[in-house]
């Protein structure tokens, strides 16, 4: 028999973690996992799309006179797997604070209820996506080859689950389930951004949209767009600074053309065309059309803000 020398792998490898740990401040705690698992959400994920689209994303032996049955067993295992991962996130995330042992044990059920109740609002903006994807296509035969076949869809799918569970205190299992879409399409959506009903990502491959990205109802994005940061300001230590506006707004009615590129904290108006592979760092008017680069010098001073305010406090 080959010897790989796994005996002293082990150790070298225990070594590494050791430092980790140490490097990251992370105590030697006897029991399970600390944090939530890929594979876990993964499931929940795919349960809560069945619960969403019984007929379509569900069992194929699935029969409409049997719809509520399933979807109140399936709900009820989707919503108990997701709170054994909301313990370990916000367990996690507590780790190090001063802790109240009864508010810790009580608020993941209470963040789960919540998100429960979101879910008819969740499938209402899925059906809307759908109808624009159906709508803005010429080549989408029905709904359903729609809702079964478009990556932007399954990518929309994730990322209203994803939003909701981010804006409920659940960053992490947010971002998990963002990932799992983004890898299986190629579309980035971070779950902190905002985005109206009726949103149609065409294609979709290479899409990427940023975390405080605001978008409105009834845009349309083709592949490879970027709305993304210009800049990556850093605090007084170098370090990143967290938290910043650095996203695009795209206001109502907006077409995106494959590979245009929006960086910055810049609207883009009702009704704007931004034509492809067009790159654009400064606000756009309503209903232009933009066919070239459009930027705007660092030192000149913003653009006025009413219409980033108006649909700011539209979306939030």
């Amino acid at each position: 028999m080959a010897d790989f020398g796994i005996g002293g792998i082990v150790l070298a490898l225990q070594q590494v973690r050791q430092q980790w740990r140490e490097g990251q401040q992370r105590l030697l705690e006897p029991g399970g996992r600390d944090l939530p698992s890929r594979d876990a959400l993964a499931q929940v994920v795919a349960t809560l799309k069945g619960v969403l689209f019984p007929m379509r994303l569900g069992p194929p032996d699935l029969r409409q006179e049997s719809e509520n049955l399933y979807i109140a067993h399936s709900l009820d295992a989707a919503l108990h797997g997701l709170l054994a991962q909301a313990r370990l996130e916000l367990h996690y995330a507590a780790r190090h604070a001063e802790r109240d042992e009864a508010a810790l044990r009580a608020r993941p059920l209470a963040v789960v209820r919540e998100f429960a109740a979101e879910l008819p609002r969740i499938r209402g903006l899925l059906d809307s996506d759908v109808l624009a994807a159906f709508h803005g296509d010429p080549a989408a035969g029905s709904v359903d080859e729609v809702l079964l076949c478009y990556p932007g869809i399954l990518a929309m799918i994730h990322h209203r689950i994803a939003h909701a569970l981010y804006g409920l205190g659940l960053p992490l299992l947010a971002r998990i389930v963002a990932e799992l879409a983004h890898a299986e399409t190629g579309i980035d959506i971070h779950p902190g951004a905002r985005i109206g009903a009726g949103f149609f990502i065409d294609h979709g491959t290479g899409v990427v949209i940023g975390e405080t990205t605001i978008i409105g109802e009834r845009v349309r994005l083709y592949q490879a767009v970027t709305l993304g940061a210009k800049r990556f300001p850093r605090d007084a230590t170098g370090q990143l600074e967290k938290g910043l506006l650095r996203h695009p707004i795209v206001e109502d009615d907006v077409v995106i053309y494959a590979g245009a590129t929006i960086l910055g904290r810049v609207t883009l108006g009702r009704g704007a065309v931004i034509g492809g592979n067009v790159w654009v760092t400064q606000d756009v008017a309503p209903g232009a059309h933009v066919t070239q680069a459009v930027s705007r010098n660092e030192t000149a001073p913003a653009p006025p803000a009413d219409r980033r305010q108006a649909i700011e406090a539209t979306l939030s």
